[in-house]
């Protein structure tokens, strides 16, 4: 028996591995969506800092992993047997989950994946353990934490709303602060904003991002918590001198000082403070295996009460977990596919957009619309005229910006300081919430208020959000659910369930990893394909549609032709694949089509009849792909109704 639960520790830890790997893939993009979406320094001077504080984060990380041993559920009322199952059942869940999210390219809460996971195993071990011994369901509540298992999920779900709200208010601020020629406006008012931005993020380190350091005296964080106001203050005049003597006399950047400080910051926080959520989980099975192995008890009778007492984690295991993180955040092609999720939906500028509009984004929009005209009504015309302009962006200005960043340095800067803000102050009043929620709405209310939303955008980014928020519904949902069931296999079926739900999960992640993969190298045949941003003339208008005209004609031609041999060899399953080929065709259609605008508009007046030229061709092409679309559906029908 004592063989049995080795290799339930081994493949824990096996699992943990592959956890920090999808989770790191997952929450980069909650300290570094800022910093590239304003291209503030190269993508590898980026990267560096965030691995400076990604690896001071983990080495120092919190080594008591409270959530996974006691903040859900009431070890002391399991014995060493179900908490193995209930923690097993939470890594094969996690690891999962996170790699989905990470192949759609959607931000989550890898906080809201682990607690109610925790929550749904713990759940669904005390039921069958309740049943077993005849008691009756009510009693549940005994075995799990519910108040602060409540107060946990309602924290973490009002952090969207407030994050959104704030993070509107104070990017329209600085907005009206700094215009978008920021680099004038940074001589006057940069050092009170450097001094505010660079003091909030001074305390964010402070109070969240040493947090759980291990050596970090008691007594300290004490005097932080008593003296916070007397902290900020001399923060923020320090902080202001430094940022002023930097923009007069230094003549440097200070937003880009600030969005590399802030990275930095976001990035200590994250190791420090999640990579619980990531190896908490098998320390606390590893610990619990000490306690049993120790006791010579029978597994089936020794009490976990021991879970509930302080168990440092071993340093050791926090470098090798801070190491994991790091060559995941260089080499993750996952991490840059989430994080473009969210820089795409809140770019300034225009663009192809990753999200369909649905009727909820239609009716937000369209409320939001009429709510303006009835403030606009309200507002004087003078007023609306002196706002109008601080948002103006000059046409030197467009064409500095133009295809450069996502957004410029002050929305990176708004972003990372009211995270920061929002951050620090839940977690001094001891409210916990989720740093990926708070960081992307941050950044979706900063987009709003900075009108990256226009008229034809905005029901494309609504509607982004509303699937990246249902997303983290569907997330807490399918974690309980998920590790409940995982918990009741392992609980009938043993080490033939662990073995086979665990061979499972690494054929699905191995899938995942090859299909992502070639959508990935699909995607870039297409932007390499599809380059608009560099067409400006008519000689490339030309050489580009002659391109895309060969490659159209091409794919159309080897279809047909696979339609016509299918069709005489009444081959129907080589029918129906060829309706698939020609979905994939039908996308690039669109996806030219969608560019159209954005190919004219970059041409000048002396290229109207290259812009018609262009249209004509893309009216031509979409009559060739219906035409052929036609001719494999009547194929594939007309096989399909005749008997085999």
């Amino acid at each position: 028996m004592e063989n049995v639960y080795l290799i339930m520790i081994l493949a824990l830890f096996l699992l943990a591995v592959t956890d920090l790997a999808v989770g790191v893939s997952n929450d980069a993009v909650n300290f570094l969506n800022s910093a590239v979406g304003s291209k503030v320094a190269s993508f590898r001077t980026i990267l560096i800092v965030a691995s400076i504080g990604v690896a001071i984060g983990a080495i120092f990380s919190n080594g008591l992993m409270e959530v996974a041993r006691k903040g859900i559920f009431n070890p002391s009322g399991f014995t060493f047997d179900q908490i193995m199952v209930i923690f097993m059942a939470v890594m094969l869940t996690d690891v999962l989950l996170l790699d989905v999210f990470n192949s759609l390219g959607l931000p989550t809460s890898t906080t809201v994946s682990i607690v109610f996971e925790l929550l749904g195993a713990a759940v669904a071990v005390a039921c069958l353990k309740l049943l077993q011994s005849g008691s009756a369901i009510s009693n549940l509540g005994s075995y799990i934490n519910t108040e602060k298992a409540i107060r946990i999920i309602s924290g973490i779900f009002l952090s969207i709303l407030v994050a959104f709200v704030i993070g509107a208010i104070v990017q329209y601020l600085s907005r009206l602060v700094f215009t978008f020629d920021f680099k004038k406006k940074a001589k006057r008012y940069g050092g009170l904003f450097g001094g505010i931005a660079i003091a909030s993020i001074t305390y964010f380190i402070l109070i969240k991002g040493i947090k759980g350091v291990s050596f970090i005296n008691k007594g300290f964080l004490d005097w932080v918590a008593d003296n916070t106001v007397t902290i900020i203050l001399v923060s923020l005049v320090f902080w202001t001198l430094v940022s002023h003597t930097l923009i007069t006399v230094f003549k440097q950047n200070i937003f880009r000082i600030i969005i590399l400080i802030g990275t930095f910051a976001l990035a200590l926080a994250f190791a420090g403070n999640d990579l619980v959520n990531f190896i908490g989980v098998p320390i606390a099975a590893y610990q619990s295996y000490e306690m049993w192995e120790v006791s010579g008890q029978v597994a089936s009778q020794f009490g976990m009460s021991g879970l509930s007492a302080k168990i440092a984690t071993p340093t050791y295991l926090l470098v090798a977990a801070g190491i994991i993180m790091i060559i995941t955040l260089w080499l993750s092609k996952k991490a840059r596919t989430v994080m473009y999720t969210e820089i795409n939906l809140a770019r300034s500028g225009d663009g192809s957009e990753k999200f369909t509009p649905n009727f909820i984004s239609r009716a937000v929009v369209r409320t939001w619309l009429a709510l303006s005209y009835a403030v606009g009504s309200i507002i004087p015309k003078k007023t609306q005229v002196s706002v109008n302009q601080r948002f103006y962006k000059s046409v030197a200005i467009q064409k500095q910006t133009q295809d450069v960043a996502a957004f410029d340095m002050v929305r990176a800067a708004t972003n990372l300081m009211v995270a920061s803000i929002l951050i620090s102050i839940a977690t001094s009043m001891g409210l916990p919430l989720s740093t990926t929620y708070v960081s992307f709405m941050v950044a979706m209310g900063s987009s709003l208020a900075d009108r990256a939303w226009d008229r034809e955008s905005a029901v494309y980014r609504v509607a982004g959000v509303i699937n990246v928020i249902g997303g983290w519904f569907v997330t807490a949902l399918v974690a309980f659910s998920a590790a409940a069931l995982f918990a009741c296999i392992i609980f009938y079926f043993g080490i033939y369930a662990v073995l086979s739900l665990f061979v499972l999960a690494f054929l699905l992640i191995i899938r995942s990893s090859r299909k992502h993969k070639k959508k990935i190298a699909e995607q870039a045949a297409l932007d390499k394909h599809y380059k608009k941003e560099d067409i400006i003339t008519i000689r490339e208008i030309l050489n580009e549609s002659t391109t895309n005209i060969i490659k159209v004609i091409e794919n159309i031609s080897n279809i047909y032709t696979k339609v016509i041999n299918n069709l005489g060899l009444r081959e129907l399953n080589k029918l129906k694949k060829n309706r698939k080929r020609l979905k994939k065709l039908e996308i690039e259609l669109d996806e030219l089509k969608s560019n159209v605008f954005y190919f004219v508009r970059q041409l000048d007046d002396s290229s109207v009849k290259a812009s018609e030229f262009y249209i004509l061709v893309i009216d031509n092409l979409e009559d060739m792909v219906q035409s052929i679309s036609n001719i494999a559906k009547s194929s594939y029908s007309h096989v399909n109704n005749q008997p085999q």
